[in-house]
């Protein structure tokens, strides 16, 4: 499943309220560094930042579904390599055991339950 992207609602709301405020005065001023331009500006770095992170989102999605494919073939190789070890020396061998297997000579018969 997809991580969800993310938008910013205080986003919105500033565009909405920029595109108010240029309907007053394109360059209004209002002292201490809350002008117009200086909210345009912080709301396009906030913009940039939002759609970095949805890429990056979209980029760790991507990562992650090429890592559990490359997992599930890992998986299907290793128990191949065991079978053929199996089918190469036995499965009650020495070295099926050290291929990681439990040879067949020592396994532990199950006691089926009887009620």
């Amino acid at each position: 499943m997809a991580r969800r992207k993310r938008t910013s609602l205080v986003l919105e709301k500033a565009v909405r309220r920029a595109a108010s405020i240029n309907s007053i005065d394109p360059s209004l001023d209002l002292g201490n560094g809350l002008t117009l331009p200086a909210f345009s500006t912080l709301i396009e770095t906030m913009r940039t930042r939002e759609n970095a992170y949805n890429s990056a989102l979209s980029s760790l999605d991507k990562l992650y579904r090429e890592m559990l494919e490359t997992e599930g073939e890992l998986g299907d190789m290793t128990e191949h390599m065991l079978m053929a070890v199996g089918t190469r020396y036995g499965k009650s061998s020495v070295e099926y055991g050290m291929a990681g297997g439990v040879p067949k000579n020592q396994r532990r018969k199950r006691m089926s339950e009887k009620f």
